[in-house]
Parts: C-alpha cells; structure tokens; sequence
C-alpha cells in the first residue's frame, strides 16, 4: 500500500534573533513563530491522516536547549506520535559538546516513548504503520570523536577527513544493502551536507567543520526517498535525474533571517511505495516575512521624506524589516532615523532590524587610490562615472575632451 509520509526538518526551536516577547507566552515571538509552523504543520498531517514521521534533526538552536524549549518540542512530538510512528534523527544541534553526554533528544528513547525512533546510529529500522511496514535508514549527523574514536593520535585533519569520508561511503553503502534484502518501502534519512546542494542560513548557525557527502552515495534506486535536514532551502538534489529517488532537503520551518528572506518555508508530503513514490512540497502559509527596502536618495535635498514615502508604499504587517540607504555625503547629513523608524513600524513591522546607510564617498576618493599610469581621458572617465552620469553622456563629454587632451599634450 502506499504510506504518507510526512518529512521536516530544522526546527531550531530557542532561535530568537529579531524577537521580541510574546505577551501570552512570556517567549519570544521568533520562538512562538517556529513552534505555530509546527502546529500548522501537525494540523495538516492530521487531517491528511499521516502514516509515518521523519524529523531530519536539529530539534534546537543551541546543543544545551533550556527545559522550557524543550517542553514545547516535547509537546509538538506527543501531537505527532498521536497520529503516527514518528523518527527522530539527530543533528549537529542536537549533539553535545561532550561525546559521553546525551543528545538534546536522546531522553524520548530513554523514556522508551512509545511509537518514538531516536536515530542516534548508522541502522536500519523496521517500523510498521497502519498502511505496511516501512524500512528507514538513519544516518545521524558525522561526528569526528564518535567515528574516529578507536584511532590513534597524531593524524592530521585532512587524514581524519579523509577517514570520515571512507566511514561514511562504507556505511550508507551498507544501509542500501540491508534495505534491499525486503520488498517494502524504503527511506534513508541523513543529516549532512551532500556536494552540490544550494546552501542557505544555516552557514551562520553552523556548529563545527561541515563534511559534503557525494550525491552518488545516496541517489541511489535502493531507496524510494531521501528525507534529508541541515541545509535550511528546499531542494530536490535528483530533480533533473530520471530514474533516481527523490533526494530532499525539506528545508527549515521559518525564516532564519535575512538570507531566507525570499525563500518558501515548509515541508514535504511524501506518497511512499516501491518503486513509485510521489511526493510535494507543502510551504506554510504564516512563516513570518522579512522585508528589505532599498533606498536611493543621492541628490535629494529631503532624503528621509523620500525614505519615509517609499516605506508607505509598502505592507510591512508582522514583518522583520530593514533599510537600506544609499547616500551622499550631502544626502546623508540630512537623514533623519527617527521618522524613518516611526514610518516603518507605523506600516505594522514586526521589528525594524536596523537602518544601512551606505555612504557614497566624495569624488576625489573614489578616483582610485593609485592613478599613476592613467592617461587624463581615463582620469576624467573615472571622474564622470563617480558623478553617477549616463553612460550616453559620459561618452559625450568624453568625445568632446579628447581633442582638448590631445592639443595639451602636443603643445608640451
């Protein structure tokens, strides 16, 4: 039979950057943001009767999450474990600093959660749902002490690279294997760079050296679906391959920040059989928006009034929303950043993150800081184009002193 399966990942439940506090919670509202997307996304699985649940790690933003944060992810994965059998895989938020210490998820397998599957290791799990049984491999995050930790001392890190890279290959070459010895569905689920994939902000929320699997390692006909977390934009790896299975980063739930600003948040909704599975991509209808405005005001003798009319132009409500200013020395000793702020939290921002100035140096700065070897045509050209003219009357006025140039310098 088919299963629906449902897949997310990166969650970073205690990311609160652009935050503020949530009056009914006492939380921050960036937090409230990533647990509502939850819920909207629980909401649908529910009502879509989902079979099984991949969670691709990174449960928290930090490895030591507080008890609040956790209670609430905790809740969220009750909700779930209500409607189907649910996996957990680890992540490289989810791991301790210390390799003897718990994982940030480790307590629902030693809670023995029913119907809860901690993917710590590199195995293969048989899980029945109520439309068959499925086989989802885990591949948890790579971690250098746990892999590496029979080794001796003194290998240099390009050895223990290397060596990591070797383990890996070996290991899900191994999971493929056993997946292949039954006729049922099967899922691989990794946390992990694969080489290729188009990255998003969670370079600036990264733990640790990163290590890049290949696309050869797991697109591979073995497996119906790569449910894969870590990197924060949705993409489908094997999208321009026929005959691969899908290989998906689901993508984080909300926006991290400004990198993401045009990215759609979501999740995917996978229709899971051998050899013919379907899935989609499902982005969620509240993630909270960030908004970059761009401003232009060099030559303007009222710059934060022409400011304050571009940000009237727009629908800011709930959004995270910065200014960019490109001035002149002149423009810029005539902005003012109160009304600016006044304006945009007028329009309904959530947070104004702050206001750029880009000031444009004055002209004799930005004739370059070493001229000698310019002929005077070029020092002029240079000159014309730091005074923003068009290209067509550049060429113009560029015409027209060439023949002055020229008469100077036959004159000596």
């Amino acid at each position: 039979m088919m299963i629906k399966l449902l897949h997310f990942a990166d969650v970073h439940v205690g990311m609160e950057n652009y935050g503020k506090t949530d009056p009914g919670t006492g939380l921050s509202s960036r937090v409230m943001d990533f647990l509502r997307r939850m819920d909207e996304m629980i909401d649908f699985a529910r009502e879509r009767e989902v079979d099984l649940v991949i969670f691709a790690g990174d449960a928290f933003k930090t490895r030591n999450p507080n008890p609040t944060f956790q209670r609430e992810f905790a809740h969220r994965v009750l909700d779930l474990v209500n409607l189907a059998p649910v996996v957990l895989l680890v992540g490289n938020h989810d791991l301790p600093t210390n390799v003897k210490r718990a994982t940030s998820i480790e307590i629902f397998e030693t809670l023995r959660v029913p119907n809860v599957h901690v993917g710590m290791d590199y195995e293969l799990l048989q899980i029945e749902t109520r439309s068959g049984p499925v086989q989802v491999a885990t591949a948890p995050y790579p971690v250098r002490d746990r892999l590496l930790e029979d080794l001796p001392p003194g290998r240099s890190i390009a050895e223990l690279d290397a060596l990591l890279q070797e383990y890996l290959e070996r290991e899900l070459s191994r999971l493929a294997a056993e997946a292949d010895r039954s006729e049922a569905p099967r899922v691989l689920t990794g946390h992990f760079t694969v080489a290729g994939a188009v990255l998003g902000s969670e370079r600036q929320v990264m733990l640790g050296r990163d290590l890049a699997v290949m696309l050869s390692n797991i697109a591979d006909p073995r497996w119906d679906y790569v449910a894969l977390g870590h990197i924060h934009k949705y993409q489908n790896l094997t999208e321009k391959y026929p005959g691969m299975p899908p290989v998906v980063y689901s993508g984080s739930l909300e926006r991290i920040d400004f990198g993401e600003e045009g990215d759609d948040k979501g999740f995917c909704w996978v229709e899971l059989e051998r050899g013919n599975t379907h899935y989609e991509f499902i982005p969620l209808r509240k993630v909270r928006p960030f908004v970059t405005l761009r401003v232009d005001v060099r030559g303007s003798l009222q710059p934060t009034e022409a400011v304050i009319a571009e940000v009237e132009r727009l629908n800011l409500a709930e959004a995270v929303t910065r200014v960019i200013i490109t001035a002149d020395p002149e423009s810029d000793a005539l902005l003012k950043h109160k009304p600016i702020e006044e304006a945009v939290l007028r329009r309904g921002a959530s947070v104004l993150a702050g206001i750029q100035r880009k000031v444009e140096n004055p002209a004799r700065m930005r004739l370059g800081s070493t001229p000698e070897g310019l002929t005077p045509l070029e020092l002029l050209e240079r000159y014309l184009q730091s005074r923003s003219l068009e290209p067509e009357r550049i060429e113009v006025l560029l015409q027209a002193a060439e023949p002055i140039f020229r008469q100077v310098d036959e004159q000596g």
